[in-house]
């Protein structure tokens, strides 16, 4: 098991495939790009799932998300989600992304054994998504959408992040079209991830900010079904339900206490947290030819140092050095 001196465990990996983007959202990088890692740096297909097996029959891990940058210009994602399915015991496997190609492999995900897909989309509006993205792809990522939800990778979930002045009006009319096409809406705070170290608290689009939003056209009542515990989004009934709408507001309300996440970066480092400024190196030992034992021994190490919060309230906060995308979200 993946334990830390906090009493949390760790069951949820997200993977990160690449660190490159096919889009440019303002609030992640500037728009010429970054300097992308180097492909012998990436870990390979194998190393991937090489690790992932021994976080899921290791350490306990039940749960392995997918991410990037954006995880659809990985060549070889379907035949690293068809092995990883076929591990004893089998994780639940998801993909983030943002959209784009998923209308051309969302059929192939799926037989090859993914279970979800989240969406990254933060307007229905193609003008407005320009503006924040710096391409021309709406189109593309609606149709990524909708071919998601025919393929059976359900719930497919659509995140979406508000940014001032640019799209912070629209939640309402977000919620709207997501009830519409069936899809499960999540609102997600802004987080200090971005490259150009541009973020600002005072001018953030809070969870509250969110709310109040919504509803002036929807009554919102907070889901008493289940405990919160390690999910990140808060979510709420729309209208009495069964639509719910979730907000993961990862600077404002916080779920550090409960969280039960590792992550695994593209060139094989282990972060033990989002905002992490320590990473341990898992790529350096599987080249040295470390036997699966010892790998995990680093991991559990790892995890063991995780501390007890994000320390984003804390004055002496520093941003990572690493934007999002090359983390993985």
């Amino acid at each position: 098991m993946l334990l830390d001196r906090f009493g949390r465990t760790a069951t949820d990996l997200r993977v990160s495939l690449t660190d490159r983007c096919n889009l440019r959202c303002t609030y992640c990088m500037p728009e010429e790009g970054l300097a992308w890692l180097a492909k012998p740096d990436l870990l390979t297909d194998d190393e991937i799932v090489r690790l992932v097996r021994i976080a899921v029959t290791e350490l306990g891990v039940t749960e392995v998300r997918f991410t990037g940058g954006e995880p659809l210009l990985r060549p070889g994602l379907v035949d690293i989600v068809a092995r990883c399915a076929r591990l004893e015991p089998r994780p639940r496997l998801s993909l983030t992304t943002n959209g784009i190609g998923l209308e051309r492999t969302a059929g192939a995900l799926r037989e090859a054994g993914l279970d979800r897909v989240n969406v990254s989309l933060d307007t229905i509006d193609p003008e407005v998504f320009h503006r924040l993205t710096r391409r021309r792809r709406h189109g593309d990522v609606l149709r990524g959408l909708a071919a998601a939800r025919a393929a059976g990778l359900a719930p497919v979930k659509v995140n979406a992040v508000l940014m001032p002045g640019v799209n912070d009006g629209e939640a309402p009319a977000l919620l709207a079209w997501a009830m519409e096409h069936g899809y499960e809406l999540r609102f997600i705070e802004q987080m200090p991830l971005d490259a150009q170290h541009g973020w600002q608290r005072e001018g953030m689009i809070t969870a509250g900010d969110i709310l109040a939003s919504l509803r002036t056209r929807h009554t919102l009542t907070p889901e008493r079904l289940q405990e919160r515990g390690s999910a990140p989004a808060e979510r709420w009934l729309v209208d009495g339900g069964p639509y719910r709408v979730g907000i993961i507001a990862s600077v404002t309300r916080p779920f550090c206490r409960a969280c039960d996440r590792t992550r695994l970066t593209a060139d094989g480092q282990v972060r033990t947290c989002l905002f992490a400024r320590h990473e341990t190196d898992l790529r350096g030992a599987l080249r040295s030819g470390r036997p699966d034992e010892a790998i995990a021994g680093i991991w559990r190490t790892a995890m063991w140092g995780k501390k007890a919060g994000h320390g984003l309230d804390d004055p002496s906060f520093e941003q990572p050095d690493r934007p999002m995308s090359a983390i993985g979200g």
